[in-house]
């Protein structure tokens, strides 16, 4: 399986900035301070530091930030060496509440097939609390690239 991880040489380093720069154009996952910290081959982990703007009347972290998150990984995931996938349906269920200062979300690849795939994605705080699961199914566009 091939592993890009941030630190683990000069190589994969090129290869995260590279994948960075590609998720870059992701504009409002990204205005919302989701980041790309590790890839491998049907895998993404992506995280976000909470700010007041991710919360909500309550205090919580707002559902919203937290599938912003756990889309940005799944897209990161299906995407970063391949043609492009598209969302097809998306599924969270909350499970808890943040209680950290960092929401972290991990994308796995379930199954991919030639037209669609499909992905789990969970979200947890940096004091490991399960705080979402979501499921995600895709569909491969025809075309190689983005825009």
């Amino acid at each position: 399986m091939q592993e890009i991880q941030q630190g683990s040489s000069e190589e994969t380093e090129l290869t995260l900035a590279r994948v960075r720069e590609r998720f870059s154009q992701d504009c409002f996952a990204t205005a919302n301070g989701a980041v790309i910290d590790s890839v491998e081959e049907g895998y993404a982990k992506c995280s976000m530091e909470l700010k007041e703007t991710h919360r909500n009347a309550l205090g919580e972290v707002m559902g919203g930030a937290i599938f912003t998150l756990a889309d940005f990984a799944f897209a990161v995931a299906s995407n970063w060496n391949k043609n492009p996938q598209v969302s097809l349906s998306a599924s969270i269920t909350f499970l808890g509440r943040a209680r950290g200062t960092r929401l972290i979300a991990e994308a796995h690849k379930v199954k991919e097939g030639r037209k669609t795939c499909y992905y789990e994605v969970t979200v947890c705080d940096e004091l490991g609390n399960q705080v979402a699961h979501v499921t995600s199914n895709g569909f491969v566009l025809e075309r190689a690239g983005f825009r």
